[in-house]
C-alpha cells in the first residue's frame, strides 16, 4: 500500500506439491535453482566406473590414489543402519560408507557418524525423491553426495563383488553445467491450497551453493575465522530477487511493485544453458508448480515492454472474492473495508503476469473468460503478436491477437477464454 516491494521464500519442503508458502499475489514467491558451479567431489569405484557428485569440504590429505574398501551401511544389520544414523554404524573402520539420506539425522550428521565409527570416508547417496539433486555441504570427513540414481549403480557394485573398493577425488569448483538452471529439490511447490487460482513459485533464482556469510565454522577448525559459506535453500535465492527488484526500482522510478514483479515474471527464462527447458530433480522438464514463470533474467527484465499492473484496491477486490469477511480483510490492510461497496473478482480476475485456472465439466468450470491490461513501458509505437501453446485438451482463445500501440503507458485490455475439453485436467 506504501510503494514497498516485498519478496519472499517459498520454502525448503519440496518437491511434494502443494508445500508452498507465502502465497499472496502481493508477494513474490522465490524459488531456487542451480548455478552452473558445482563444488566437485567424485567417487570412483575399484570397476573404474566414476561418479560426480559434491562437497564443500575438500581435503589437501586425502590421498585420493589409494582404494579404500567400501562398504554399504544399510548392509551391517541394524534397520536404521542405512542412514547412518547417531551410533548404528560398526566394523567400518578404515572404509569408505556409502549412507543414504533420510532417517533421523541431517547430510553432516551422517558424516559425523561415520567418523565416530572410524570410517575413512563417506559416499552420502540421494533418496528417490531427491533425484539428481545434489548439494555442497562443509562435511566433517571427506565426502561425495551423489544421485539417486548413482547410489544405485554404487550398490550394485558393491554387491556384485567381494570385495568392492573405492576413493574419492577432489576437484574444487568445476563451472559450465549446461542443466544449470535446474530447479532445486528442496524448493517448495505449489499449487496454492490457500488460493489455487494465483500461481505460486512466481520465479525462481540462485540458490544451491551460494557463498554467504556464516556465523560459525565451517571448515572444521575451532579457532576458525571463516565467516563465509556455501550454502543452500529458498533463502539463498529470495535475496537475490530483492536486490534484483532494489535495481529495477532504480532504474525505473515510477513503477510500482506489481510492476517491477511483472516485469521479472514476464522475462524470465525458461531454457538451460544447453538451450532446453530448465528441468528438476529427475532431469525431466520442470513444472509450473515448480519453476513459476521460470529463472529471472536481470537485464531482460530491465525492459520488459509490456507491463501487468495492480494497485492495492484490486487485492482487496481479491480478497473479497476469497469470501473472507470485511473484519477479516481489515485485519489483513489494516483499513476499514466493505466489500458490498469495493466489489469482488474471481482469483483469475487479478492482473496478474500468469494464470493458474480449475478447469472442469461442470458449467463453471468447464468455459471460463478472464481479462489483462498491460501498459506500455517500451517504445511508444511497439507491436506485440500473440503465440499462445495450450494445454492439453483446453481450447484457450484470446482477443485480439495483436496489440498495437502508439505510445509509452498505453494501457491495452484483452480478453482470455479457456474451454475444457473432455478429459481436460486429468493428464
Amino acid at each position: 500500500q506504501r510503494g514497498i516491494f516485498v519478496s519472499c521464500s517459498v520454502g525448503n519442503s519440496g518437491p511434494s506439491y502443494s508445500t508452498s508458502s507465502n502465497e499472496a499475489p502481493w508477494i513474490l514467491t522465490v524459488g531456487a535453482s542451480t548455478i552452473d558451479r558445482n563444488i566437485r567431489a567424485t567417487a570412483r569405484l575399484g570397476n573404474k566406473k566414476v561418479y560426480n557428485g559434491e562437497s564443500l569440504f575438500q581435503p589437501n590429505n586425502f590421498n585420493s590414489k589409494i582404494m579404500l574398501p567400501l562398504v554399504d551401511a544399510g548392509s551391517l544389520g541394524n534397520q536404521t543402519s542405512a542412514f547412518c544414523d547417531a551410533g548404528t554404524l560398526k566394523n567400518v573402520k578404515g572404509k569408505i560408507v556409502l549412507c543414504e539420506r533420510g532417517g533421523a539425522g541431517g547430510r553432516i550428521d551422517k558424516g559425523a557418524e561415520v567418523k565416530r565409527a572410524g570410517g575413512a570416508a563417506m559416499i552420502l547417496m540421494n533418496q528417490r525423491i531427491d533425484g539428481f539433486s545434489t548439494l555442497a555441504d562443509p562435511h566433517l570427513l571427506p565426502t561425495a553426495h551423489v544421485s539417486y540414481d548413482a547410489g544405485l549403480k554404487i550398490k550394485f557394485y558393491i554387491k556384485s563383488t567381494t570385495k568392492p573398493t573405492a576413493t574419492i577425488l577432489f576437484k574444487g569448483t568445476v563451472i559450465g553445467d549446461k542443466h544449470a538452471p535446474s530447479v532445486a529439490s528442496f524448493s517448495s511447490r505449489g499449487p496454492s491450497t490457500a488460493s489455487p487460482g494465483i500461481l505460486k513459485p512466481d520465479i525462481t533464482g540462485p540458490g544451491v551453493s551460494i557463498l554467504a556469510t556464516w556465523p560459525v565454522s565451517v571448515d572444521n577448525a575451532t579457532k576458525s575465522k571463516a565467516t563465509f559459506n556455501i550454502i543452500s535453500g529458498t533463502s539463498m535465492s529470495c535475496p537475490h530477487l530483492s536486490g534484483i527488484a532494489a535495481l529495477l526500482k532504480g532504474s525505473h522510478p515510477d513503477w510500482s511493485p506489481a510492476a517491477i514483479k511483472s516485469a521479472i515474471m514476464t522475462t524470465a527464462d525458461v531454457h538451460n544453458l544447453g538451450g532446453k527447458s530448465i528441468v528438476d530433480q529427475t532431469l525431466k522438464a520442470a513444472d509450473l508448480f515448480a519453476i513459476g514463470a521460470g529463472h529471472v533474467n536481470p537485464s531482460k527484465a530491465n525492459d520488459p515492454g509490456l507491463v501487468y499492473d495492480t494497485q492495492p484496491k484490486n487485492y482487496i477486490q481479491y480478497l473479497c472474492g476469497l469470501n473472507y469477511t470485511d473484519k477479516q480483510i481489515q485485519i489483513i490492510t489494516q483499513q476499514t473495508v466493505d466489500c458490498s461497496k469495493i466489489g469482488a473478482i474471481p482469483e483469475a480476475q487479478l492482473n496478474y503476469p500468469s494464470f493458474s485456472i480449475i478447469v472442469g465439466s461442470n458449467k463453471k468450470t468447464k468455459s471460463q473468460l478472464y481479462t489483462r491490461t498491460v501498459k506500455n513501458v517500451g517504445q511508444a509505437n511497439s507491436t506485440y503478436k500473440l503465440d499462445i501453446l495450450a494445454p492439453n485438451k483446453v481450447d484457450v482463445n484470446v482477443s485480439p491477437e495483436v496489440l498495437k500501440f502508439t505510445k509509452v503507458k498505453q494501457t491495452i485490455t484483452y480478453r482470455v477464454k479457456f474451454v475444457a475439453q473432455e478429459g481436460a485436467g486429468k493428464d
